[in-house]
């Protein structure tokens, strides 16, 4: 397939590290508009309902075919990285072609909610050909159990293998479980990485406790270790920066530099917080959901010391992937508005946000497709990218 873009090739074949300093750019112009740090929603005031979009957008294929497709990256070119959760990785030309399956991974643990998830490519990629992925990572003893693992690897200029595979980090304990495994990746700028990790379902109660990695996000440098500046309370492990999380599927840097993520509730209460380092985000002692099927969790919606979320979801709309837009491409009223995929609805949520950077409108597009929405990202050319979550997923770029 042909595709035909606006004014995308330059920018697409733009080397790697040039774009990361215009998208830095254009994050310090936008959050030198936001004066004041984001509001957080009040203990017990409701959040602006979703409503349906004014205007209607539409999609184009870029590509057919992907199992599952669960991360996606940008390469040169106008190319992409995209992972299969059943643990394939894929490259997809800019025409849509798919590549075969690149080889060299480690073992991976595929099934239930788990498999090959995340994939980042290096904000220097063009000089180093380095990408960072997170999977499911089984007990190298045999053992049944799994956790989530970061690794970093090569892609040869070949393009068939990947060179120098090294899990960097690995979560511990590892559980027999295949559910919560969190896994998005997020470069932070100055040369580490931020991991979410799940709860893994049957361990929720672990998510206050700082002597494992489950229910946290980690900050950790590019060959696994503590990054600097992480709180390092007494007894927490080294590489946590923020726990009470239950689990993570969206993750970005935001307009104000900080790192944003959204996480799956249990029955109600999806969460947005900006996650700040030493903070308690309160899974499961609060929460703005119940058990499945009814009944409280935990002590309620406010507890003091843990943090209230920016933005949350009664009922739950299941969100995965998120993006911030600073491109023009849609329009000035859409610039520097959040985007969330929806699992649960089939749909793509824009948040818009006030001076204060207070969630004012909740709108929803596509609503009509019937895609499960797996992950959102903004290419290098300034449009937002979507991977659909079925057997056959699709690549798809958002139209105006």
């Amino acid at each position: 397939m042909n595709l035909q873009r606006n004014a995308g090739p330059t920018l697409m074949q733009r080397p790697q590290a040039a774009m990361v300093k215009v998208a830095a750019a254009i994050i310090l112009t936008t959050a030198i508009a936001w004066a004041v740090a984001p509001a957080h929603a009040a203990a017990g005031a409701p959040p602006v309902a979703p409503v349906a979009a004014r205007s209607a957008v539409s999609t184009e294929v870029v590509a057919t075919g992907l199992e599952h497709p669960w991360g996606l990256a940008f390469l040169p070119g106008g190319r992409f990285l995209v992972t299969e959760r059943p643990g394939r990785l894929r490259i997809v030309e800019s025409d849509g072609r798919l590549s075969a399956p690149l080889a060299g991974l480690p073992a991976i643990a595929a099934g239930g909610q788990g498999g090959l998830l995340d994939v980042v490519a290096d904000a220097d990629f063009e000089r180093n050909r380095r990408i960072y992925f997170c999977f499911s990572e089984p007990d190298a003893k045999g053992g049944g159990t799994n956790s989530t693992a970061l690794a970093r690897a090569t892609l040869p200029s070949e393009e068939k293998t990947l060179k120098d595979v090294q899990v960097i980090f690995s979560q511990k304990p590892k559980v027999r479980s295949t559910a919560h495994f969190g896994c998005r990746i997020v470069q932070d700028g100055q040369g580490g990485l931020f991991l979410t990790l799940g709860d893994r379902f049957s361990r929720r109660d672990d998510a206050q406790t700082l002597d494992n990695h489950l229910g946290k996000i980690v900050h950790v440098r590019i060959d696994g270790g503590a990054a600097p500046g992480n709180p390092a309370p007494a007894g927490a492990l080294p590489e946590i920066w923020s726990w009470g999380h239950r689990n993570v599927q969206g993750a970005t840097l935001g307009p104000d530099g900080r790192l944003w993520t959204h996480e799956h509730g249990p029955q109600g209460g999806d969460e947005i917080n900006i996650v700040q380092a030493g903070r308690n985000y309160g899974w499961p002692v609060i929460t703005y959901g119940e058990n499945y099927g009814g009944g409280k969790i935990g002590e309620g919606t406010a507890k003091a010391g843990m943090e209230q979320p920016l933005h949350y979801w009664v009922p739950s709309i299941a969100p995965s992937g998120m993006a911030f837009l600073t491109s023009d491409r849609y329009g000035a009223a859409w610039k520097g508005s959040l985007f969330v995929g929806s699992l649960r609805f089939a749909r793509l949520h824009r948040l818009q946000f006030d001076a204060s950077g207070r969630v004012v409108r909740d709108e929803y597009l596509l609503d009509k497709a019937g895609n499960r929405i797996r992950d959102v990202r903004q290419g290098p050319d300034g449009w937002l990218y979507l991977l659909t979550d079925s057997p056959d997923g699709q690549l798809l770029r958002l139209r105006p």
